[in-house]
């Protein structure tokens, strides 16, 4: 089995890491520093009592790591439809993709093109419906240096099969083989829908504010507008079949328990990064279009980060 991580970030360290420390044939599609410091120093992962290293094949070319048998995405959303063309040397015609990104994917609504995360298509058109398999991470990791990731808290990796996708059954084995936690999803979007549904709210808040997690939950106004902005984004769930049997407060004692951590949208912001504002926000305001929900407290907050991110250079602006 041929194996290769596309993105050597926080997830993509922990996922390549583990499955080379595991005995697998892994590479890795990166570039610039992290590409030079997994070649000359080897991929580390530090974890709470040890460190790993492993030495993998590391390319910024698809071309020269050639086809494979799983691929992993987990880049950027917003960096896959200029990347998704060039990964075409990578897709084999039983190549499984498993796509390990953050917010609502480019496949959700398939064969409905999601212009938000999607806007040309180039993603779709590139990658096979057929071969996907979605992927939601439970887990806490970020990035100490170039090729250096460091793992904080693991839960889960949820597997299942996009619309028309393979079996999740393979994949999950392998990456239980490497040690992770995996649960195979009959329903994976809504899987996806409640990580969103949790996420949703703290990420662009903290990105807004710069605040840590408990900072967001402790202010009663913050935490009332963000029961708000989950209360739209369950209504909306309900009409596209992934239902939210919980009520915001019970989610957000969750979060709580994870004490004062930094969101991935923070860490971007903080490292002058763009942030995943369009698969995090943009797409559900664009999914609330399709099925009529109303979204004024989803569409504040949308427009306060988005112009937020944008005067620092964290966002396209506006054509």
């Amino acid at each position: 089995m041929r194996i290769c991580v596309v993105g050597a970030g926080a997830v993509g360290g922990v996922l390549g890491v583990r499955l080379a420390a595991a005995g697998l044939p892994v590479s890795v599609l990166a570039r610039g520093a992290t590409l030079a410091a997994i070649r000359s120093s080897g991929w580390r992962l530090r974890q709470v009592y040890d460190e790993r290293t492993v030495h993998v094949t590391a390319s910024a070319d698809p071309a020269v790591l050639g086809p494979q048998d799983l691929v992993f995405l987990t880049v950027k959303a917003h960096a896959l439809p200029d990347l998704a063309p060039s990964l075409t040397p990578l897709l084999g015609p039983d190549t499984v993709v498993v796509a390990a990104l953050n917010g609502v994917p480019w496949w959700f609504l398939h064969p409905r093109r999601l212009h938000s995360v999607d806007p040309t298509g180039s993603i779709a058109a590139s990658i096979p419906s057929s071969s996907l398999l979605g992927c939601v991470v439970h887990l806490s990791a970020s990035v100490a240096a170039p090729g250096v990731v460091h793992l904080k808290a693991e839960n889960e990796l949820i597997l299942g099969a996009a619309p028309g996708g393979p079996d999740p059954g393979p994949a999950a084995g392998v990456l239980r083989d490497a040690g992770f936690s995996v649960r195979e999803s009959a329903d994976v979007k809504a899987d996806i829908w409640y990580k969103l549904w949790g996420n949703m709210t703290v990420n662009p808040i903290s990105a807004l504010t710069g605040a840590t997690a408990d900072k967001i939950l402790d202010d009663d106004l913050v935490n009332g507008f963000a029961h708000a902005v989950m209360r739209e984004a369950a209504q909306i769930g309900a009409r596209i079949g992934c239902p939210v049997g919980q009520s915001p407060t019970d989610r957000n004692a969750v979060t709580r328990k994870l004490g004062a951590f930094k969101t991935s949208m923070l860490q971007d912001a903080e490292a002058g990064r763009p942030i995943e504002l369009d698969a995090m926000l943009t797409v559900v305001r664009e999914i609330a279009a399709t099925v009529g929900v109303a979204t004024p407290s989803l569409d504040a907050l949308l427009g306060l980060t988005r112009l937020a991110a944008r005067e620092r250079g964290l966002y396209p602006t506006a054509p």
